[in-house]
């Protein structure tokens, strides 16, 4: 009973010990990611040295190569964090009104992260090139992206919110336009423009047109 209660003991610390490493490399991933950023954000992904994100959170290559196995990783990695914030943003419901407003809201987070949105804005360019490690990425984001907002306004048209003699394929376009646009021309203002009041007014002028409902 003493052998079997030892063996015990060392198999309930094991998944302590591992939980603790576990939670190092999150950590130390997170570090990095944030790093790649900021690298990402001055040079762009082409021009980026993965040794200088590397050096930016003290470690050697083969370290970061540990976490990160190539460039491309480490830049999904980047994608796939900034998308995950602003998705928890997103209405659970399809109300295209909801969906606007969490739009808007969406700007007003990106405002607060300027070299976030400035490394994407570069490496959405970037990704242009169709032998670019996230071409694929970012066509599939923006189908995505486009298929929300499109279904969300025909889920208005069929509840009689939204105009239905409207196209919401287009509309959707427009959205995206507006807000990548926008993002753009704040970017190079410095970021002197308020995005957010500037993209709240636009949205406020698209309900206008869009909704069914009579003041």
């Amino acid at each position: 009973m003493a052998d079997s209660n030892r063996t015990e003991r060392k198999a309930n610390k094991a998944p302590s010990g591992a939980r603790g490493s576990y939670g190092k490399g999150r950590r130390r991933r997170a570090e990095i990611v944030e790093a790649a950023v900021r690298v990402f954000s001055q040079s762009g992904y082409q021009n980026a040295a993965i040794a200088t994100v590397a050096a930016d959170v003290g470690l050697t290559l083969p370290g970061l190569l540990h976490h990160f196995p190539s460039k491309t990783d480490l830049l999904l990695a980047v994608l796939e964090q900034r998308d995950e914030v602003t998705a928890d943003m997103l209405p659970a419901e399809s109300d295209w009104l909801a969906f606007l407003g969490s739009l808007v809201e969406i700007v007003r987070y990106n405002q607060s992260i300027p070299g976030v949105i400035r490394a994407f804005a570069l490496l959405s360019v970037e990704s242009l090139s169709t032998d670019h490690p996230a071409a694929t990425w970012f066509e599939q984001r923006t189908r995505k992206t486009h298929a929300m907002i499109a279904g969300a306004f025909r889920t208005g048209q069929a509840q009689g919110s939204f105009d239905a003699a409207l196209d919401a394929n287009e509309l959707a376009f427009e959205v995206i336009a507006v807000m990548d646009g926008l993002q753009e021309q704040w970017l190079r203002s410095g970021e002197t423009i308020d995005m957010t009041r500037v993209f709240a007014n636009y949205i406020d002028s698209f309900k206008g047109r869009c909704s069914t409902a009579t003041a």
